[in-house]
């Protein structure tokens, strides 16, 4: 196994480590298999996109302890958003191209504004 840079290990909030499926798409954690972020994103750029998917995130844990669906809605929109930027959702990165990968990232910078 080696570890994803940036990846924050889901417990405890420690750097961890994660095993890989053999073809690098997938991580596996805890037995389930996850889309892994694109290899391809510049780190600088990963990094930020990984602070807007962990700050949506948590948006989304407060709107739902204050009971309001509106912001629960928006937040989870920007979590889409970043994990459509990283290559986690949508069309696999290993089936775009190198421009649709950065036109894909470059939209979800511009609308998280990150």
């Amino acid at each position: 196994m080696e570890p994803l840079p940036g990846w924050d290990g889901c417990e405890g909030g420690a750097v961890g480590e994660v095993e890989r499926t053999p073809d690098g798409r997938y991580v596996v954690v805890n037995g389930r298999r996850w889309r892994a972020e694109d290899p391809g994103l510049p780190e600088e750029v990963a990094g930020r996109l990984r602070r807007a998917l962990m700050a949506a995130r948590r948006e989304v844990g407060a709107a739902l302890r204050a009971g309001d669906a509106e912001r629960e809605r928006a937040a989870r929109a920007r979590v889409g958003v970043a994990k459509r930027a990283l290559g986690e959702r949508g069309t696999p990165w290993w089936e775009q191209s190198e421009a649709e990968r950065r036109e894909r990232w470059e939209a979800g910078v511009a609308e998280l504004g990150v």
